[in-house]
């Protein structure tokens, strides 16, 4: 029975930004997808902009991913339909802005749920079929995950872990066939950003790069086989500085130039912002 199984790409967070692109960039491989996220209408239309490209339709799943059987629950959906993963995408996340001690506890721990546990049950959870088919993990990060972040204090702990995680699943995993990434793109015009009032101009150009441009890179170092991509040549500078610098310089660099609505928060400019969406673009 297994072997009759079909190959998909699961998706997590595919709803938008990063997430969306993503699939787009997956589909027009040629992979079979499953999209999962909460907002299914907004997963459907994705799937019909596949479609009307050529491509399958994609099967779209509405899950909250944050309940703690959601992996489970999602095993069973594609064991229904005789389909299993060749390749998770871990990309589904939040974020939260402003300083840890103003935001609600509950919320930031929620954050946790989300973004490290959830992440670890998806990325476990399929190993088996991952292995038999010598398929891939790709799992979402942020250049965040290099420095500690006043202002997005658990977003940016969130993301190290994803990093080391995904660091150390690359090593465990190679010599079984399957291929681990970790994706760490830097500031990406997105919903993330959209819901937070930044504006288009909150990070500096050189930073910045399209959620298209961010998927195209991420799915590229996924089939290299690549431990760790970093999209753009500067943002790759800037990660490689962070090793360097004093962590006093990182933390304060991270509050402000990399961070100015954070930053803004932190000295009390408006209320702590909450934003739910994908966890891509910084």
């Amino acid at each position: 029975m297994t072997q009759q199984k079909r190959p998909i790409t699961l998706i997590t967070g595919a709803s938008a930004g990063i997430g969306a692109a993503l699939a787009h960039e997956f589909a027009a491989h040629g992979h079979e997808l499953v999209l999962v996220a909460r907002r299914e209408r907004v997963l459907g239309a994705l799937a019909d902009a596949i479609a009307a490209k050529g491509a399958p339709r994609p099967t779209v799943l509405g899950a909250d991913l944050a309940r703690l059987d959601a992996a489970q629950t999602i095993a069973a959906a594609l064991d229904e339909r005789g389909l299993e993963p060749d390749v998770v995408v871990n990309n589904a996340g939040f974020g939260l802005v402003g300083a840890a001690e103003a935001l609600d506890r509950a919320e930031q721990v929620a954050m946790v749920d989300l973004n490290v546990r959830a992440l670890t049950d998806l990325s476990l959870a399929f190993l088996d079929s991952l292995k038999r088919r010598r398929g891939g993990l790709l799992n979402v990060a942020s250049i965040a995950a290099f420095m500690p972040g006043p202002g997005m204090a658990v977003y940016y702990a969130s993301k190290a872990y994803v990093l080391s995680f995904s660091e150390a699943l690359h090593r465990e995993l190679k010599p079984k066939g399957v291929r681990v990434t970790v994706l760490c793109p830097g500031p990406v015009p997105t919903e993330f950003q959209a819901r937070a009032g930044m504006s288009d101009g909150a990070f500096p150009r050189l930073l910045t790069r399209s959620a298209e441009q961010v998927a195209r890179d991420g799915y590229r170092g996924l089939m290299q086989g690549r431990r760790v991509v970093i999209p753009g040549a500067v943002n790759w500078a800037v990660t490689a500085m962070i090793r360097f610098a004093p962590r006093s310089l990182v933390s304060s660099e991270a509050a402000g130039s990399l961070c100015p609505l954070s930053n803004a928060r932190l000295h009390g400019e408006g209320a702590p912002s909450i934003l739910k969406t994908d966890s891509s673009g910084y």
